[in-house]
C-alpha cells in the first residue's frame, strides 16, 4: 500500500485563481460585476419599495466582493514584477480599485456615481493589462 501511494502522490504542486493553472485572465470579469454593481445602485434609486431596496443593497454587496475578488486574482496572480516595473502605478490602481469595491466605495454607497468611479478605475486597469498581453 505504502508503494502504491508512493508512486501515485503528486510530484509538483501548482495553485491558481480557479484550482486549475489555466492561464485565463481578464478585467471583463471585474468589470461585468462592477457594471452589474452600477445597475443595481441605479434601480435603487429608481425604486422605493422597501423589500426591493434590501435585496439591491444584499445583490450590490455581494458584487462589490465579486469585482474585490477579480481584481485580487489579476493583482496577485496575472501581474509579475516586470508589469509593475513598467507601469508603476499599477499597485497603487489596485489598490484604489479594491478600495472602490470595499466598504469605502460601492460596497457601502447606493450613489451610481461611486460605480462609475470603480468602472473608471478597472478601465485604467483594462488599458494596461491589453498592453502587456501586446508584449
Amino acid at each position: 500500500m505504502r508503494l502504491v501511494s508512493r508512486i501515485l502522490r503528486p510530484r509538483v504542486e501548482a495553485t491558481a485563481h480557479c484550482d486549475l493553472p489555466c492561464g485565463v485572465y481578464d478585467p471583463a470579469q471585474a468589470r461585468i460585476e462592477a457594471e452589474s454593481v452600477k445597475a443595481v445602485q441605479e434601480k435603487y434609486q429608481a425604486n422605493e419599495d422597501p423589500e426591493f431596496r434590501e435585496r439591491a443593497v444584499l445583490i450590490k454587496e455581494q458584487r462589490s466582493e465579486l469585482v474585490k475578488h477579480h481584481l485580487w486574482v489579476l493583482w496577485t496572480d496575472y501581474f509579475k514584477p516586470p508589469h509593475f516595473e513598467k507601469y508603476p502605478e499599477l499597485h497603487d490602481l489596485f489598490n484604489r480599485a479594491t478600495k472602490a469595491a470595499g466598504a469605502s466605495g460601492t460596497k457601502g454607497s447606493m450613489d451610481p456615481a461611486s460605480g462609475q468611479a470603480l468602472l473608471d478605475l478597472i478601465a485604467q486597469i483594462d488599458k494596461i493589462f491589453w498592453e502587456t498581453k501586446q508584449g
